[in-house]
């Protein structure tokens, strides 16, 4: 267990105002899918023993009828929701990342990427931010499996209200969704008027010194970061990357154009994550110097995830200290 305790990081200064906390992306995917059912009466929902953890138990009471409970089978949970699709539903099949896409990559491949089957593949409770479940928990490579796969789409929206416009418009869109969600109540730094378009990131702040691209709550320290190295003079621009795939190459390769230093951060492995999308960006379309912060190629353990995301790199002082080394060398 780690011991040092962080300091909250609530209050955050956005383009949008100071942030407020705190709700989770489950809370909002929970919130969302129900609205959008009451209106729409092809949604029907597949769950793997795990309906309170992933928010789904209001919809299992509002509709019994359209809520299938498979028990801890994810592969069935994964061939069932296919099914459904391919008989003109709206999926959704809803566990912890660790389990789906985790152990049923292969009913995601054939049952659902290659018949482009219309399933929304829910991973909640991931990455360290899971916190004292620990390693075994702590899905750190679930981007780097499904953004590999044909056909499917990849979102990690960045807090509770952005969770609630990506479950809106996932719902909306025909096809595979992979949509990753987390467990803790973390900071709010988007509103009801902050721009959500799938495949379109949002610049949360413009800068002239680094680029910062990450996905996730994670956000949360990257603003933090550079409100306080605003005081010191250095602008970062900070890209909410919250559609992984397919990725918007223009505003990423518009914004490194400027900086000529490009950062990424996940709450991820850095390889196969949004690091490896935007390195795989750069080096063929704009070599630019680029530098990814996130798991490197290690298991986390447990403890509060803050104090995780302290030790293995990805927190506001972690990425100070980064960007303040970038900026000199330039």
């Amino acid at each position: 267990m780690l011991k040092n305790r962080l300091r909250s990081n609530s209050n955050l200064p956005t383009k949008g105002g100071p942030a407020t906390g705190g709700k989770s992306t489950r809370a909002g995917f929970g919130e969302a899918l129900l609205a959008l059912a009451q209106k729409n009466k092809d949604i029907v929902v597949v769950s793997a023993d795990l309906a309170e953890s992933t928010r789904l138990q209001a919809f299992a009471k509002k509709f019994p009828q359209r809520f299938i409970e498979v028990g801890v089978a994810e592969q069935n949970m994964m061939g069932v929701a296919a099914g459904l699709a391919l008989s003109g539903k709206i999926a959704v099949a809803a566990s912890f990342a660790v389990f789906s896409p985790g152990r049923n990559w292969d009913q995601l491949r054939i049952s659902v990427c290659y018949s482009d089957a219309n399933v929304k593949i829910i991973g909640s409770h991931a990455g360290l931010s899971v916190g004292e479940d620990g390693a075994s928990h702590q899905a750190l490579e679930d981007i780097a499996i499904t953004r590999c796969l044909p056909n499917l789409t990849i979102i990690s929206p960045a807090d509770y209200i952005e969770a609630k416009k990506a479950t809106m418009a996932m719902l909306k869109i025909k096809g595979p969704v992979y949509l990753r969600l987390t467990r803790p109540d973390t900071s709010i730094f988007t509103t009801e008027k902050t721009p959500f378009k799938i495949g379109q990131a949002n610049i949360l702040l413009k800068g002239k010194d680094a680029t910062l691209v990450a996905h996730g709550p994670i956000l949360s320290e990257a603003l933090q970061a550079a409100h306080i190295l605003s005081k010191e003079k250095i602008s970062v621009e900070i890209i909410n990357c919250h559609t992984i795939k397919p990725l918007d190459t223009k505003t990423i390769l518009r914004s490194a154009q400027k900086t000529r230093a490009v950062i990424t951060l996940e709450d991820h492995q850095i390889n196969g994550g949004l690091g490896s999308a935007v390195a795989e960006l750069l080096s063929e379309k704009l070599p630019t110097p680029l530098w990814r912060l996130g798991a490197h190629d290690t298991f986390g353990e447990s403890g509060d995830y803050k104090q995780l995301w302290q030790k293995y790199g990805i927190d506001s002082q972690s990425i100070i200290s980064h960007i303040k080394n970038i900026v000199s060398k330039k």
